[in-house]
């Protein structure tokens, strides 16, 4: 029996009495639950207590999927709904999927007398039902588990809506499942991966795509067996005609043009040759790419509620900028990330102001990692690099001789200077700084390492973000401000003199951690995971059932 059976009349099921009564076991049930609230049904723990009791005090504890004929066919939406969760990468058994659709039936069964109906068994139908809505909804608006819980480098704030608001208004208009449809985020970028997902799992179900064995580098001109397999493996992901001749020991145009759009696609090096990296990407099985399609859902589902009209997009993982205007991407350019170990953060902000010919105030850590044990083997090092020593941290500290400093007993514990170094060349923040003010002193700048953007996985940083195109992010900021033309922004730079200058309409800027998404003329992008959090996500997804972060 499916779930859309025994939804047809039952005269008499429940009579007045019996709905009252069920309505004071609800009351009752919810009463008991004690502090913290611990609720169990069927085996079933109630994930969201506290709302399912503002939920049922809001309507005086009356039932609400079934009704003196039983089961309403909003009970029926609502399990269809539940099902339909593993189009968003989630797990409809976490959501009660099982022991409701077992009290359905044993409720509808038409050969069972009425007798050997309990009303436990309707407060459950009802409790277990309402529970599923509330988890999923906040599942749906912001995710099944908390990012700052697992990811230390996270620190973007979801947006936590009223979902006893929500279900209270779908019950009044009668579209449960669109009202859930609706707490999803908008836009393209997930509606874009929830069809890469569909995608990949009907090539999951037919057996993935074949291993191409390891061997030597395979390049335009190369006869071998093991393209066989290649053509194998580009066919099954659609990389490569299906027309094309499989058995084909060649590796010939068609070959290449088809590994050149799968390098495009996976952030490699596009050369045509399936090296190292380019084979260890085409071994990664449809099950892992699948799970990665699920995880950045959740990602999206943290952060994509609003991003607003315009903005920046860093993606960390991708190690590229995006300029966005109203869902089309303007430009967009290289960047260099934080190493794994100075990982840049997640946050949004608002950039406010660039700086030209900025100064660099070094980072206290930076400071005793990186330039004390220079300072200690060179003693003209800060003269040649024009860092200066400022004693103290405050705005009154003032410019010190590092001369008059004993720099051999220096060490982290004692390290009480500031040190700053001048503009230009040896400067590392390149002609301009683009300033988005936050806690973690990270912000966006030129740089003269320019090799390292010519490099495909840029993770050189402290943590700060060195972007690739300085010049055209600024003329692009100061647009609308005629008096910093490109070729003024220029002049500025060469003269070498450090100024502020406001931005005549501040930017949102999202500094983000995605590791698969579609891009806007329908790729499906995967990326390496530098920081190793994908691992960490899919853990903690699969601890059932996911609690929601409760609405206030």
């Amino acid at each position: 029996m499916t779930c859309t059976d025994g939804f047809a009349s039952q005269k008499n099921f429940l009579n007045k009495t019996t709905t009252l009564s069920v309505s004071e076991l609800i009351k009752k049930r919810i009463a008991e639950a004690g502090y913290p609230p611990n609720i169990i049904l069927r085996g079933e723990l109630i994930r969201a207590p506290d709302m399912l009791e503002r939920f049922y005090e809001k309507r005086d504890f009356q039932p609400v999927w079934s009704g003196n004929e039983g089961p309403l066919p909003k009970a029926r939406e609502l399990i269809e709904a539940i099902e339909n969760a593993k189009f968003e990468g989630l797990i409809p058994y976490y959501y009660h999927l099982e022991k409701i659709k077992s009290l359905l039936w044993e409720l509808s069964n038409k050969k069972k007398k009425i007798i050997l109906f309990k009303d436990e068994d309707l407060v459950a139908f009802d409790l277990l039902l309402t529970d599923a809505f509330l988890m999923l909804g906040c599942h749906y608006s912001s995710g099944c588990v908390d990012p700052l819980t697992i990811e230390a480098e996270w620190f973007i704030t979801r947006e936590i809506l009223d979902v006893v608001s929500v279900l209270d208004s779908a019950l009044k208009k009668d579209n449960i499942e669109e009202a859930l449809k609706k707490l999803l985020p908008p836009g393209d970028s997930y509606s874009r991966l929830r069809s890469a997902l569909d995608y990949y799992r009907k090539i999951l179900v037919k057996g993935g795509w074949p291993i191409v064995t390891d061997g030597p580098a395979l390049k335009k001109g190369v006869k071998s067996r093991r393209i066989i397999e290649l053509r194998k493996r580009l066919t099954v992901s659609g990389d490569m005609d299906i027309k094309d001749d499989k058995k084909s020991e060649l590796f010939e145009e068609g070959v290449k043009q088809a590994v050149l759009k799968f390098q495009k696609m996976h952030g490699l090096e596009t050369d045509g040759v399936v090296g190292p990296l380019t084979l260890k990407m085409l071994n990664v099985s449809a099950k892992e790419r699948v799970r990665q399609l699920e995880l950045n859902m959740e990602r999206m589902r943290w952060s994509f509620r609003d991003l607003g009209q315009r903005y920046i997009i860093v993606n960390i993982a991708d190690f590229e900028l995006y300029v966005v205007e109203n869902g089309e991407i303007l430009f967009n350019m290289k960047v260099v990330v934080g190493k794994p170990f100075r990982q840049t953060p997640v946050f949004s902000k608002k950039m406010t102001y660039i700086v030209i010919n900025p100064s660099w105030n070094v980072p206290k850590s930076i400071a005793i990692e990186d330039i004390l044990p220079k300072i200690k083997k060179d003693a003209d090092y800060l003269a040649k690099q024009k860092i200066k020593v400022i004693k103290g941290w405050d705005k009154n500290s003032e410019e010190i001789d590092p001369e008059t400093i004993n720099w051999s007993k220096v060490a982290g514990n004692n390290f009480n200077y500031w040190l700053q170094q001048e503009p230009g060349i040896l400067n590392p923040l390149g002609g301009i700084k683009f300033m988005l003010p936050n806690r973690f002193g990270v912000y966006l700048h030129d740089s003269p390492s320019r090799r390292l953007f010519a490099e495909s996985k840029r993770s050189f940083s402290h943590g700060c973000i060195r972007v690739e195109r300085a010049v055209d992010l600024a003329e692009y900021l100061l647009k609308s401000d005629p008096d910093w033309t490109r070729e003024k922004i220029v002049d500025a730079i060469e003269d070498g003199k450090e100024q502020e200058v406001p931005l005549p309409e501040p930017i949102n800027v999202h500094i983000l951690y995605l590791t698969a998404w579609v891009d806007n003329d329908g790729f499906i992008q995967f990326r390496e995971d530098i920081y190793g959090r994908d691992e960490q996500l899919d853990k903690s997804l699969r601890k059932e059932p996911p609690k929601p972060l409760l609405s206030q």
